[in-house]
């Protein structure tokens, strides 16, 4: 039994430059990676957020995924959004380092590197093909690095409490 997929060509670059979805791609890949500019240096929300435990880590990371869902569904390869989903984990996960994170997540910018892929697609013609096949694949990957993320950063906040607390225990002491 054939099933029908009702999914429409991969725009050209022309009508990928006016789609709605796609500008509002555009613009919280800027708002989360480039909006705002200190001494000619851009810096978005992601490295904002990510100052708040857990709660920017993962809020950054479902809103990258959520923007490669939305480039997946506008004709993006498996190849692409594999590529996107592993700068969007990468970014996550350093991110959630304390300090380093911070640092990393001013500098790599994976949803501006995520639009420069989907650009290329566009523009030059890379990356085609159909992401329908891994779309599931992505969203499952995509789910358990969010559980994995949230229960490492729990150890670490657990942790940070602990020794906060040892560190008390010692001062009182003395």
């Amino acid at each position: 039994m054939a099933t029908h997929q009702n999914r429409s060509p991969a725009p050209s670059a022309s009508s990928a430059a006016t789609d709605p979805r796609l500008k509002t791609v555009r613009t919280i890949s800027k708002l989360m990676d480039e909006q705002f500019s200190v001494g000619g240096f851009k810096f978005g929300l992601d490295p904002l957020l990510n100052l708040i435990p857990v709660l920017g880590d993962v809020s950054g990371y479902l809103l990258s995924i959520g923007l490669i869902i939305t480039m997946a569904q506008h004709g993006a390869s498996g190849r692409l959004v594999a590529k996107m989903v592993v700068n969007a984990t990468l970014d996550a996960f350093v991110g959630a380092i304390p300090v380093l994170g911070w640092v990393f997540d001013f500098v790599y910018k994976a949803n501006t590197r995520n639009l420069r892929l989907l650009t290329e697609h566009y523009t030059e013609g890379k990356h085609k093909g159909s992401a329908g096949p891994v779309i599931l694949t992505v969203l499952l990957v995509a789910g358990a690095i969010l559980v994995l993320l949230v229960i490492l950063a729990v150890k670490l906040l657990q942790w940070i409490l602990e020794w906060d607390q040892k560190t008390a225990e010692l001062k009182i002491n003395f």
